[in-house]
């Protein structure tokens, strides 16, 4: 049998590394929040220079990540942001969709993703699945562009209409 192989060919003691594939980066990245506006997120989002398109819902705002590479980082600074409101951040990754909550630049527990997905809004399932960009989601607001100035001035403004 030995010699049906390649010349230099060996065969690992633990086989378990040949089914774990290298993680695969996700396709959809959303930080669900309890942001009642997108402007302001999206604001200061952009002060944090992260780039999101902020989708508005009846139960807060979205932001759909631009690069899903950065999903930790993003979920992060949106987290710090937000300081003691928990935000979660939802990732699909080819079929499987995993959700984690953040508090205050912190990961958190893992959530069922069925679960958070039970009574969410028609849109935040839409986005999760690609079968709409938060880009053509009616009232969304990108931090893309918004510069420091226009930031600040956005979310003093929405400060003063609470």
């Amino acid at each position: 049998m030995s010699q049906d192989l390649p010349e230099g060919f060996e065969v690992p003691d633990d086989l378990s590394g040949l089914l774990d594939g290298p993680a695969e980066e996700p396709s959809v990245v959303l930080v669900i929040t309890q942001v009642a506006a997108p402007a302001p997120l999206a604001a200061a989002c952009a002060i944090a220079k992260v780039d999101v398109d902020v989708v508005p819902t009846q139960i807060g705002a979205i932001a759909a990540l631009r690069d899903p590479k950065a999903a930790a980082a993003g979920a992060e600074a949106i987290s710090k942001l937000l300081r003691t409101l928990p935000v979660i951040l939802l990732e699909r990754r080819e079929g499987q969709i995993t959700a984690s909550r953040w508090t205050a630049g912190e990961k958190g527990d893992e959530l069922p993703a069925g679960l958070v997905l039970s009574d969410a809004p028609a849109v935040l399932e839409d986005l999760l699945l690609g079968s709409v960009r938060a880009s053509d989601v009616e009232g969304v607001v990108s931090s893309v562009g918004m510069s420091r100035w226009q930031a600040m001035r956005t979310i003093a403004s929405s400060a003063k209409r609470k």
